[in-house]
């Protein structure tokens, strides 16, 4: 499991965690926001700019939609250094 620092404003809310696991054996990576009570998983296979865009979708229902967007890429960016 991997902890990166978001530090990202959301109105009053600070996002500061988001919670990597990897499963090599099963070929995909969960992430976990807790703080807006959001996750999902990442399949290997799956294209950077698909899973940007999906991330930006499912997230901009829990944060505001420029939230949204900075916190899809550095995700994004993430998911790939692993």
């Amino acid at each position: 499991m991997k902890i990166r620092k978001a530090n990202v404003q959301n109105g009053d809310q600070f996002i500061t965690n988001v919670y990597i696991y990897e499963n090599k054996k099963e070929e995909y990576s969960l992430i976990a926001v807790p703080e807006i009570e959001w996750s999902t998983i990442v399949e290997y296979e799956e294209s950077r700019d698909h899973l940007r865009e999906r991330l930006h979708n499912s997230l901009g229902k829990a944060v505001k939609d420029e939230v949204a967007e900075e916190l899809a890429t550095k995700m994004v960016y993430w998911v790939g250094e692993m």
